[in-house]
C-alpha cells in the first residue's frame, strides 16, 4: 500500500463530515415528502440509502479508529462490510433517482421499461458485490495486514467504471422525455436539466475512485469512496430539495405534485373578453386577452389525471385533460 496520503484522523474527519452532510440532506428530503404526504418508492430507496449510510459511517469509524483493538477476523469482516455497503448506498441512490423519473412518467411501455431498468440496477449491485468476494478470497494474504485491505485490482475497477458510466448515463437521459414533450421557458428547462444531469458529477468522482483501485491507493481509496458515496446520495435528493427551495412543487389539489412549472404558452385556453371603457368621443372597441395555463410535470404514483370534459355553461371553454387509470409498475 502507498505510504503517502491522508492520515487515519484525516480520513475519519472526512468520512464523518461528508457522510453526515449527505444524511442530513436525505433526512430533509424525507421530511419534505412526509409533510407533503407524497412518500413513494423513490423515497423508500432514499431512506434505505440513508440507513446504509449510517451503518457505513459507524463501520468505517471502527475499521479506521479501533483496528488495533479487534481480532483479525473482525477487522476482515469490517472491511467486507464497508465494501458491500459502499455498493448498497451507491446503487440505492441511483434507483431512487430512477424512481423519481418513474413517478412523473405516464403509465405505459416507457414507465415499465424504467422500472425494469431499476431491477437491472439492483442485479448489477449484487453482481459487483459478489465479484469483490471472489476477487479477495482468491488471494487471502491481505487478511494478515494490521489494517486489512484487499487489492481489488483491474477487473473490479473496470467493472465499476463501466457500470458507473452506463448507470449515470441512463439517469441523465431518462428524464429528457419529460422536458421534450412540454413547452417550457429556457430557464425552466435549464433548471430541470441541471437537476437530473447532476448524476454526471458522480461519474467524475467514480473515475477518481477507480484510479485509486488500480493504483492500490490505501487511505486515498477510502477517501475517494467516501466522496463518491456522499455525492451520489446528495444528487439523489436534488430533485426534491431544489424543487422545495425554488417553490416549483405546487398543485391545484390539496396534495402537491413534485414539479409544476408556470408557462405563458397555453393549451386549450379560451379568449377572455374584457369590457373596455367607452369614450364618448371614440369608436367602441373590444380587447381580447389569452388566459394563461399551467404546464405540470404530473405525479402518477398515486393521483390520476382528471378526465376530459366540456363546460356546459360556456360552449367556448374546453378542458383538455386525459384520464389515466393507475397501472402496475411492470407487466405481470
Amino acid at each position: 500500500m502507498s505510504s503517502s496520503g491522508p492520515t487515519i484522523l484525516q480520513t475519519e474527519v472526512t468520512g464523518m463530515v461528508l457522510l453526515i452532510a449527505a444524511a442530513m440532506v436525505t433526512s430533509f428530503r424525507l421530511f419534505v415528502r412526509m409533510r407533503q404526504r407524497r412518500l413513494w418508492l423513490d423515497d423508500a430507496w432514499a431512506a434505505l440509502a440513508l440507513a446504509f449510510d449510517m451503518v457505513f459511517l459507524v463501520v468505517l469509524w471502527l475499521y479506521l479508529h479501533d483496528y488495533a483493538q479487534f481480532p483479525q477476523d473482525t477487522m476482515v469482516a469490517l472491511y467486507y462490510i464497508n465494501l458491500q455497503f459502499f455498493l448498497a448506498i451507491l446503487w440505492s441512490s441511483r434507483i431512487s433517482i430512477l424512481f423519481t423519473v418513474v413517478r412523473m412518467t405516464l403509465p405505459g411501455s416507457l414507465r415499465r421499461l424504467l422500472v425494469c431498468t431499476s431491477i437491472a440496477f439492483l442485479v448489477t449491485a449484487i453482481v459487483l458485490g459478489a465479484q469483490i468476494f471472489w476477487t479477495c478470497e482468491a488471494e487471502p494474504g491481505w487478511k494478515s495486514q494490521p489494517r486489512p485491505q484487499c487489492d481489488l485490482g483491474r477487473n473490479v475497477a473496470i467493472a465499476q467504471i463501466i457500470t458507473d458510466v452506463f448507470g449515470d448515463a441512463i439517469l441523465i437521459l431518462a428524464p429528457f422525455h419529460l422536458i421534450y414533450k412540454v413547452r417550457l421557458t429556457k430557464a425552466q428547462k435549464l433548471r430541470l436539466l441541471s437537476i437530473f444531469s447532476a448524476s454526471g458529477i458522480t461519474t467524475i468522482v467514480s473515475l477518481t475512485h477507480a484510479y485509486y483501485l488500480l493504483s492500490d491507493g490505501g487511505l486515498k481509496e477510502v477517501v475517494a469512496a467516501v466522496v463518491q458515496l456522499s455525492v451520489s446520495l446528495t444528487v439523489a435528493n436534488l430533485s426534491v430539495v431544489v424543487a422545495f427551495f425554488f417553490r416549483i412543487s405546487t398543485e391545484d389539489t390539496p396534495t402537491p405534485a413534485p414539479l409544476e412549472l408556470k408557462s405563458i404558452i397555453t393549451f386549450g385556453s379560451r379568449p377572455i373578453r374584457k369590457r373596455p371603457r367607452l369614450d364618448p368621443l371614440s369608436t367602441p372597441t373590444m380587447m381580447v386577452g389569452i388566459e394563461p395555463t399551467t404546464i405540470k410535470l404530473e405525479d402518477f404514483s398515486t393521483s390520476p389525471v382528471r378526465a376530459t370534459g366540456r363546460d356546459d355553461n360556456d360552449a367556448e371553454a374546453v378542458s383538455i385533460q386525459t384520464l389515466y387509470k393507475p397501472a402496475p409498475l411492470c407487466d405481470a
